[in-house]
């Protein structure tokens, strides 16, 4: 599942055993002083980008993230937001004069310099991702509501009530009564309008639904038309939310009343509408088959006079992601995943072949100067966080790069991190399969060096060429690995069969084409020792770790030790516990009462008489995604079977390890595994 998390923990201190901290050319101690440069946003005069910086604040356990500015050129950097609290979401008005952000869990508003900030929003359960109507008179968030609520006072009260109860059961009637890892039992996202001096707020989606649907949601996905007088957003019209995946585009006028539903005729994903600027149509991106959450991301435009939508990119086989317009409003610009990377295409609106602009990027935020002339965007790499960058437009061929702000250039300048090293290999059935191999600072061929072989979740997600403030292959490659990181069946970013394929074969194709993987790098790099070879994965990646302590005799290596995070253990058992049930179901063909010979088949706890290699087991206890149960009957498992095991849990953790210090602790206790087995 690309929900079923791609990512994997955090951050942290590094401790090995055989390796000394000096010898590390890149450790967590460098990687917890990155700063995270994030959500640039263009001025509408093109002249200005506000952005995030968000700094860790080890001792308060948190990302502290505050608001900056500086020039289309690159100069004039101003922090305009301080304190204790974070600052984020900056967003201009149309006028270019002030910007909106969230802090403290309200929206506020100050001058584009940082002067004069004023609070807009007082609601008492929070306000998020502010959006100005073109007008500059609204602004409109979400909050999380009672739906049987008609005003804040009532909203209050019943926060206040909860607080004070000595009782703090759960009651539900209903399935995707958690997620992630909340229990979404009471309340419900909804979309509000305010004038942006402040005043009431109105709740223009009121009712027993989340809009936008958390289990859908893929950004802010409301926005309001040119003329400020209507409001599109996305709900999920079905009675079963945990079934489904049909999340629709509604519009409604700005003044409350009727919802249309615009997009009721297709049953999989419909999200991030987003007006024309003539107003003629809504774009959005969308999924065709319901119950599929990684089927292919279509680039639709509804016709709002004719009431009928269509897609235009029907002979483009990526995922389509992020989007943005040209100002004259004849150009779409819009980001999809490529083997590893994240360029950007355009596309005339009236559709036909997208064309690359710009390569050799994993852009992200990528927005269009006023003049046409330019792209703004946010990109990294795996050797490098991300930075804002400025690519012109024209010339005829693809655009160039350049970089607009070096924040974490001197931290890293002693580093000396090795460029991402890409590798094909032919994987089941002869298909050609693509992955990254990442080496130490300091790499010597004449030495020889231990691999770790790094297996991302989803199983429809990838490993990129873009930085990670979770699992970060540098900080393996520079505790002294080799770090292979493959992108077998199921991989994003090498058509939508690719993709396709991993489902209903969890431990088959993919299986092949990462033992193929480790074979060919080890037969091709004689500095890799063949007896030490370790494997880590988490989500998707950790079942894969799981089927390998059950699969490992493949006669060309073997893997000495396993790291399993969050990993699927028993698939019937996560059946029952998880919450997304549209995703099991599309996996494995049915539920396990409807299909009892395929859950079986790729359940790794059938095959435990044959589980041998050490294992480091860890699980959050607030993983709703995959249970907590996992884990430990995966411990019990291999305590029973004798075999050299550790279990590490958070209390207060979900399906990542987000906060600083339990990272650390998350860190110091994989690679201390690691090397007893390795090094």
């Amino acid at each position: 599942m690309k929900r079923f998390a791609i990512s994997f923990s955090v951050l942290v201190l590094v401790f090995a055993s055989l390796v000394t901290a000096q010898e590390r050319g890149f450790n967590v101690n460098d990687l917890m002083k990155v700063r995270r440069v994030s959500d640039p946003q263009l001025s509408p005069d093109g002249r200005h980008v506000a952005y995030t910086i968000g700094d860790v604040h080890f001792d308060a356990n948190k990302v502290i993230n505050q608001i900056y500015l500086l020039t289309i050129e690159g100069g004039g950097v101003k922090q305009l937001t301080s304190g204790a609290a974070s600052a984020s979401a900056p967003r201009w008005s149309p006028d270019g004069k002030k910007i909106a952000f969230v802090t403290g869990g309200q929206v506020w508003v100050m001058e584009s310099n940082g002067d004069n900030k004023t609070q807009v929003t007082r609601i008492s359960t929070s306000a998020a991702a502010p959006v100005w109507s073109p007008d500059s008179k609204w602004i409109a968030f979400s909050s999380e509501v009672y739906p049987d609520c008609s005003d804040d006072d009532c909203n209050k009260r019943r926060d206040e009530q909860a607080d004070k109860s000595k009782i703090k059961a759960h009651t539900t009637e209903r399935l995707l009564f958690r997620h992630w890892d909340e229990w979404r039992d009471l309340k419900r996202t909804h979309v509000f309008v305010i004038s942006s001096k402040g005043g009431p707020p109105k709740d223009l989606t009121p009712g027993d639904f989340d809009s936008p649907p958390y289990a859908a949601s893929t950004g802010v996905d409301f926005a309001f038309s040119p003329d400020s007088k209507e409001m599109a957003y996305v709900r999920n019209p079905d009675k079963v939310e945990a079934l489904s995946t049909n999340s629709d585009i509604y519009v409604v006028s700005i003044g409350g009343g009727a919802a249309k539903n615009i997009t009721a005729s297709n049953h999989g994903y419909d999200v991030g509408p987003a007006y024309t600027r003539d107003g003629k149509y809504i774009l959005y991106r969308s999924q065709a088959t319901a119950g599929f959450e990684a089927d292919r991301w279509r680039l639709m435009r509804y016709d709002r006079a004719a009431g009928s939508s269509i897609e235009i990119t029907r002979n483009f086989d990526l995922q389509v992601e992020e989007l943005a317009q040209s100002p004259d409003g004849n150009s779409i610009y819009f980001t999809a995943g490529e083997k590893g990377r994240q360029p950007v295409f355009q596309l005339p609106l009236s559709g036909g072949t997208p064309k690359k602009v710009l390569d050799g990027v994993f852009a992200t935020n990528i927005q269009v100067t006023p003049n046409g002339n330019s792209l703004v965007f946010a990109s990294s790499s795996l050797e490098a966080p991300p930075e804002i960058f400025r690519a012109n437009l024209g010339g005829g061929g693809a655009a160039s790069a350049t970089a607009l702000t070096t924040t974490n250039n001197q931290l890293l300048s002693h580093a000396n991190l090795t460029p991402a090293e890409e590798v094909w290999w032919a994987g089941a059935l002869g298909k050609k399969i693509h992955g990254f191999v990442v080496k130490p600072s300091g790499f010597d061929a004449s030495k020889t060096y231990p691999l770790v072989v790094l297996i991302h979740g989803g199983p429809q997600g990838a490993w990129n060429d873009s930085w990670s403030y979770r699992w970060n292959p540098q900080i393996f490659a520079n505790a002294g690995y080799v770090v292979f990181a493959p992108n077998p069946r199921g991989s994003t970013g090498y058509g939508q069969q690719f993709i396709n394929e991993i489902s209903g074969d969890w431990g088959g194709k993919a299986y092949t084409d990462i033992m193929n993987g480790v074979a060919d790098t080890v037969r091709r790099n004689k500095f890799i020792d063949k007896n030490r070879i370790g494997a880590a994965g988490a989500s998707y990646g950790g079942y894969m770790i799981n089927w390998l302590e059950g699969h490992n005799n493949d006669p060309r290596f073997n893997f000495k030790v396993l790291v399993s995070h969050d990993g699927v253990y028993n698939l019937t058992s996560m059946y029952g516990a998880t919450e997304e049930l549209w995703f099991p179901e599309w996996e494995f063909k049915g539920t396990p009462w409807t299909n009892k010979l395929m859950y079986d088949r790729w359940s790794p706890h059938n095959f435990v008489r044959n589980f041998k290699t050490p294992i480091l087991i860890i699980h959050g206890e607030m993983d709703y995604r995959v249970p907590f149960g996992e884990g430990l009957q995966l411990f019990t498992a291999v305590q029973r079977m004798g075999i050299e095991s550790k279990l590490l849990v958070f209390p207060d953790e979900g399906h990542w390890v987000l906060k600083p210090q339990n990272s650390e602790l998350w860190h110091k206790t994989v690679l201390g595994w690691l090397d007893k087995y390795l090094h």
